[in-house]
C-alpha cells in the first residue's frame, strides 16, 4: 500500500512539473539579429537570420533555451554600393571570417537563467561559432508589444576567441589602420 501511495504521490508531482513546463517557439520570421562589427576609422553594420529557437518556460519564468543561427544568412546594410556590399558579404562568409560553407549554423543554448525582476533576467550559455565554444552572459529584458512577447538584448563577442582571426590585433601585428576590433556587437530581438 506504502509503495502504491508513493507511486501515486511521485507520479502527481511529475505530471504537476510538467504541466508547469512549456516551450515556446520563436517567431523566426518577426525576429531579428542585427550586427556590428568595427575597424579603426570605420565599421559596418548588417543581419543575420535566425533559422529556429524556443525557450523553455517553467511557471512563467525562462528556465532554458535553444537557438539557431542562419550563417550564411548574412547580409551588410551600410554598403549602397552593390559591388561593394557584395564583397564584404562574400568576405564574411568566407574562410577568412565564418566560413559558413563548411560551419552554416551557429548555435546558443540558455545553461542558467537568473531572474532580476518582473521583465529582466540575466542569461549564461554556451555560443558555438565554427567547431569552438565558449561560454557567454548577458542581460535580456521581456515586454509585450502588440499582445506578443518581445525578448531583446545586446550582446558583445570577442571573435577571436572563435578563431574568426581576419585583421585582428590578437593575433596579427602590424595592421595599422587595416585592423578589425575583436569585439563585434549582438542586438538581437526575439518575438
Amino acid at each position: 500500500m506504502k509503495t502504491r501511495n508513493l507511486t501515486l504521490a511521485l507520479i502527481i508531482l511529475l505530471s504537476s512539473s510538467a504541466l508547469l513546463a512549456q516551450k515556446v517557439e520563436v517567431n523566426t520570421e518577426e525576429s531579428n539579429i542585427a550586427w556590428l562589427g568595427k575597424k579603426i576609422g570605420g565599421q559596418h553594420d548588417g543581419n543575420i537570420q535566425l533559422k529556429s529557437g524556443y525557450f523553455e518556460l517553467n511557471n512563467d519564468k525562462i528556465v532554458s533555451g535553444n537557438f539557431v543561427i542562419d550563417m550564411k544568412s548574412i547580409t551588410c546594410n551600410d554598403l549602397k554600393d552593390e559591388n561593394y556590399n557584395k564583397k564584404l558579404v562574400g568576405h564574411l562568409k568566407s574562410d577568412d571570417f565564418f566560413g559558413v560553407a563548411k560551419y552554416p549554423k551557429a548555435t546558443f543554448v540558455i545553461k542558467e537563467v537568473q531572474e532580476k525582476s518582473a521583465s529582466k533576467y540575466h542569461v549564461k550559455g554556451d555560443l558555438t561559432i565554427k567547431e569552438t565554444t565558449k561560454s557567454i552572459e548577458f542581460p535580456i529584458e521581456i515586454s509585450v508589444i502588440e499582445s506578443k512577447a518581445v525578448a531583446s538584448a545586446s550582446i558583445t563577442i570577442d571573435r577571436s576567441e572563435f578563431d574568426v582571426r581576419y585583421g585582428s590585433g590578437s593575433f596579427f601585428d602590424g595592421l595599422g589602420d587595416k585592423m578589425i576590433y575583436d569585439d563585434f556587437t549582438l542586438d538581437v530581438t526575439l518575438v
